[in-house]
């Protein structure tokens, strides 16, 4: 992801009414993690680390807007069943409106 790609991505997380406190916790620690990893498809992801990242001690808070970030179209996601690999996202560039 290049700083090109992040100010645009955050300059629309931050025009984006719909959006709570608890969004963007969850999408601050997704670009910490798609930064830390240099990319914005495919970055590897577990529940825990997002949660610790984002500060948010509750599944069903965590679920709730995880999956709202899914249907809003900021992300991509893609659930692995298998203890020994991590799931993936893709981070969207361009968000449903």
């Amino acid at each position: 992801m290049t700083t090109n790609e992040l100010l645009r991505f955050i300059a629309t997380i931050e025009k984006d009414n719909r959006l709570t406190a608890w969004h963007l916790c969850l999408l601050t620690a997704i670009l910490f993690l798609a930064l830390k990893q240099g990319r914005a498809e495919a970055v590897k992801v577990s529940r825990s680390r997002i949660m610790r990242l984002a500060h948010i001690t509750t599944l069903p808070t965590y679920h709730k807007y995880f999956k709202s970030l899914q249907q809003l179209g900021y992300i991509v996601y893609r659930p692995s069943y298998h203890p020994g690999v991590r799931s993936e996202l893709d981070l969207k560039k361009q968000p449903c409106k």
